[in-house]
């Protein structure tokens, strides 16, 4: 932005995690938001939201643009996520709804569901560069900085005490949080570097092999796995896909699904009988963010059954892409329900904190 003249400036990578098995001794804790993560940037009026592929996110959020005018410091830089929550719990899938190319919509949805920002650390305060500063001092300059924002920017909880962060690990993730995060107390802000930890739930799921879709390098291997499940009404829900397998496996895979394929007309996913799009789209058969995407698959008879990996679902569906685990040539396909999946403590976000679920429908300035 041409205006704006900041310590640190945009496109900035933010500082990233890798995942480790348990939660480490001697850090400083936080729950693990389930958001878009940005770095926002405010020199007085001018206002711009990065994200982690360095693209700016500022027109999809106009309520945030507005909010960041009247509740953060005149000149700052700030690292955190943007979430929306609705019925006390994170909402991904009604925050990717707002990545949408009308400016009619996303003002619209910004009206619907208006978005939060979750700050967790604080990159630049004024004239001054805080990256080179240890962690501590910058989070406590966080929220000295924010202590009278609301009701739209946040700052994360944080404690030093493992016992409350497995407390946390614990109960979050029933209001949608997935896992927590460890920074070293003493570390500096490392741009696109992965000096922090964090902890993801791990699970298993058994799955019915429902489909396959082709790999983009050809027609002689499989892409990716379509899941399903089968609900209490006995109907096969389309759940998630798996895909990261070698590319011989993918080939071998090929020819061992042929005798299982079928005919649109034989299959439980036979969407071309739907007249409603978001039918078709909410169970695997299309995509809401890219209307050009061929999302077609080959269809199979439901009688492979596969034990997947997975951190937690969003509604009915993996939140993000299982892994595969193991065939269960010893798994019904009629076994594989929702019944299995371990179900999270209950737990609302305004137990986490006051204001986190904002009221649809706050007026905002663009």
């Amino acid at each position: 932005m041409a205006g704006m003249r900041l310590p640190v400036m945009p496109p900035l990578s933010p500082m990233l995690s890798k995942s480790v098995q348990q939660i480490p001794d001697g850090a400083s804790y936080e729950p693990k938001w389930d958001g878009f993560r940005s770095i926002v940037f405010r020199d007085g009026d001018e206002i711009e939201f990065g994200s982690r592929n360095e693209r700016p996110m500022t027109r999809y959020f106009p309520e945030l643009v507005a909010a960041a005018r009247s509740e953060l410091p005149p000149r700052c830089v700030v690292d955190g996520e943007i979430v929306i929550a609705t019925a006390g719990r994170l909402d991904f899938e009604a925050l990717q709804l707002r990545l949408h190319p009308a400016a009619s919509r996303v003002t619209m949805l910004a009206e619907k569901t208006p978005a939060s920002f979750i700050a967790f650390d604080l990159l630049a305060l004024g004239d001054t560069d805080l990256t080179g500063r240890p962690f501590t001092e910058r989070r406590a300059a966080l929220v000295d900085a924010l202590a009278d924002a609301g009701p739209t920017f946040h700052v994360t909880p944080a404690t030093r005490d493992i016992a409350l962060a497995t407390r946390w690990f614990d109960e979050f993730e029933g209001a949608g949080l997935d896992g927590v995060i460890a920074k070293p107390v003493d570390g500096v802000y490392l741009p696109d570097k992965r000096t922090m930890f964090k902890i993801k739930h791990r699970r298993t799921a058994d799955c019915v092999v429902a489909g396959y879709r082709l790999h983009k390098s050809g027609d002689d291997a499989v892409g990716s796995l379509l899941l399903g499940l089968y609900d209490s009404d006995g109907a096969l829900a389309s759940v998630g896909v798996i895909g990261a397998f070698p590319m011989a496996r993918r080939r071998a895979l090929l020819a061992e699904l042929q005798p299982l394929v079928t005919t649109f007309d034989e299959h439980p996913w036979n969407w071309a009988a739907h007249a409603d799009p978001d039918v078709v789209r909410r169970h695997g058969g299309g995509s809401r963010w890219n209307a050009g995407k061929d999302l077609s698959f080959v269809p199979l008879r439901p009688e492979r059954v596969v034990e997947v990996r997975y951190d937690h679902m969003e509604g009915r569906r993996f939140r993000h892409m299982a892994q595969f685990n193991r065939w269960r040539p010893d798994r019904t396909p009629r076994s594989c329900t929702f019944d299995q999946l371990e179900q999270p403590v209950s737990f609302s976000l305004d137990d986490i904190g006051p204001g986190l679920t904002p009221r649809a429908g706050r007026p905002y300035r663009s």
